[in-house]
């Protein structure tokens, strides 16, 4: 039986919610908090709107260049703060930045340092990746015009997965089930070569479950998380003693007074009094009751000193618990520590089974052909919802085409049938036509710049998905085309995050956050990005107008 996707597994949730900047070009130091929805980047040109662009351009792999690094140091740094779909880091082309995070962690921090000779360094959640496992989930969060939307969209898989965001939510999560059926038909295939190797095969299967078992007698659930929280607290156990001892000291010392001995001083001086001032009854009722209360909590901070002494010698044992689950994890190559007690649980299960009189090879090949049907089942429900689809994928995104500026928007989303896979058994490609009389063309080769911005606009105010960045989005267009350019962009950002880089007033004036990139004269000469407040931002709007009155609304 396929396991069936995580009742939280989330479509959407995607943002860029913080961007971090230091030392890069002109930019010497920058932080900018993006909203949902649109925000826009506006300024002179040369101000270093196009900085921006380099530092999400390094996020998603770009190669570092020693021409980056500014003037204020040796080095310069990006880092971006993203929010996570539930589910997104149990994708297999995912699992190297996923063996990188934390626990507890539910965002993605990534960064990449350039140093002066041109080398870069790759981190997820501050620990080091490689440049190519961050450009993965970059590009998976991020979508970004340019030379990164080429590669996108000449990617299959992506464009896969951006056809199957249009289908929806029930398709999302079929295609979930399929990659946990994939993962189960490679199993189920491990299994039954194992014991079609013959009997030697089959004892050293059982041994290896035989060991299993053995291995994690005492495992309890949740016990590495716990383990490890303990440890933390013995591994500070001198802080714990110093900071609990110097508290309770501060508060009932053994000898002098001590805070609640002074507010105990501070009661006794009120107490003869409150019969000449009744209204100083109160202020003796309380300080008792601080006294009170301050001589508990010395009294439960000593108590708590006691128990940092009741067990000598229990860090060593937590280490020696926490090393042989980790050398346990590694022997049965269990991707944790949760993997490892579900697949215990299934040793158990299959032993008893054997004992039962099962034949080992009978199930494997039953396991099999089960799993065999479950990824078939999976990828027919996923064709049938594909082909019914793309006609009206295929028109929606034309529309938006014509709206956007671009010909009369002849759009195809062709489906091909591919080896199976845990997308099914489908890859879909997206053609269009430029001009009339040409060919149907992937999107991928036949536009460029401003251009293919505006087809990845098109494409994702159809689809929604991932963060958008566009540089380009407003190159070489103005007057009608750039007021319909804004309203998709406006339409997109009810459903996705978005950040344009643009010189168009129609654009910026819709955005929920509007930053203006700035010039500063100086030694050295630098940029300064800043969040406009409502004046300000009708100041810029003024200044992209050429000073004359913007009559439009303004969000």
């Amino acid at each position: 039986m396929v396991p069936r996707r995580p009742a939280a597994y989330d479509l959407g949730g995607t943002m860029l919610s913080r961007l971090r900047i230091e030392n890069l070009v002109l930019i010497q130091e920058a932080e900018l908090t993006l909203a949902p929805g649109l925000n826009a980047i506006t300024g002179e040109t040369g101000a270093g709107k196009t900085i921006l662009a380099q530092a999400i351009g390094l996020l998603l792999g770009a190669k570092g260049d020693a021409g980056y690094i500014g003037a204020a140091g040796a080095e310069a740094y990006v880092e971006a703060e993203l929010d996570l779909p539930a589910g997104l880091l149990e994708e297999d082309e995912l699992a190297a930045i996923a063996g990188l995070r934390p626990e507890d962690e539910h965002g993605l921090v990534v960064a990449r340092r350039v140093f002066a000779d041109g080398r870069t360094r790759a981190y997820a959640w501050g620990r080091s990746a490689a440049r190519e496992d961050l450009a993965a989930a970059g590009e998976r969060l991020i979508a970004m015009s340019g030379q990164f939307e080429q590669r996108r969209l000449a990617r299959p898989g992506y464009q896969l997965h951006v056809f199957d965001s249009f289908i929806g939510s029930e398709q999302l999560g079929l295609r979930a089930d399929a990659r946990l059926a994939w993962r189960e038909l490679a199993a189920a295939r491990r299994r039954h070569e194992q014991l079609e190797q013959g009997a030697a095969a089959s004892e050293a299967r059982l041994a290896e479950l035989r060991a299993l078992i053995e291995d994690t007698v005492g495992f309890e659930p949740d016990a590495e998380a716990s383990l490890r929280g303990d440890r933390e607290r013995l591994r500070h156990v001198t802080e714990l003693a110093d900071g609990a001892a110097a508290a309770a000291e501060a508060l009932a010392p053994d000898e002098g007074e001590g805070a609640a001995g002074l507010v105990g001083s501070a009661e006794r001086a009120l107490a003869p009094l409150e019969q000449l001032a009744p209204e100083l009854a109160r202020a003796g009722d309380e300080l008792r009751d601080v006294e009170l209360r301050l001589r508990e909590t010395a009294s439960e901070l000593r108590g708590f000193l006691t128990t940092l002494e009741a067990e000598p010698g229990r860090l060593e044992q937590i280490e020696a618990t926490l090393d042989r689950i980790a050398e346990t994890k590694r022997r049965f190559r269990a991707q944790s520590y949760e993997d490892l007690l579900a697949r215990a649980t299934e040793a158990r299960a299959e032993l008893e089974a054997i004992d039962d009189g099962l034949d080992p090879a009978a199930a494997a090949a039953e396991a099999l052909t089960t799993a065999e049907q479950e990824v078939r089942r999976l990828a027919e429900e996923l064709r049938v919802a594909r082909r019914n689809a793309a006609p009206r994928f295929a028109e929606e995104v034309a529309r938006e085409l014509v709206g956007v500026g671009l010909g009369e928007g002849e759009f195809v989303a062709e489906l091909r049938e591919r080896d199976p896979g845990q997308a099914g058994v489908d890859e879909v490609a997206f053609l269009i036509r430029p001009n009339p009389g040409l060919r149907l063309a992937p999107v991928a080769e036949t536009a460029s710049g401003g251009e293919l911005s505006r087809i990845a606009l098109a494409i994702a105010a159809v689809a929604g998905g991932e963060t958008m960045v566009f540089d380009e989005i407003d190159a070489g267009i103005g007057g009608e085309t750039a007021h319909r350019v804004a309203d998709t962009l406006r339409r997109l950002a009810e459903r996705a995050q978005v950040v344009t880089i643009t010189h168009l007033p129609q654009i910026a004036s819709v955005a929920e956050r509007h930053f203006r990139v700035e010039k500063i004269s100086g030694d050295p000469t630098h940029t300064r990005i800043k969040l406009l407040n409502d004046g300000e931002r009708r100041d810029e709007l003024q200044r992209m107008l050429g000073g004359r009155e913007f009559l439009a609304s303004v969000k």
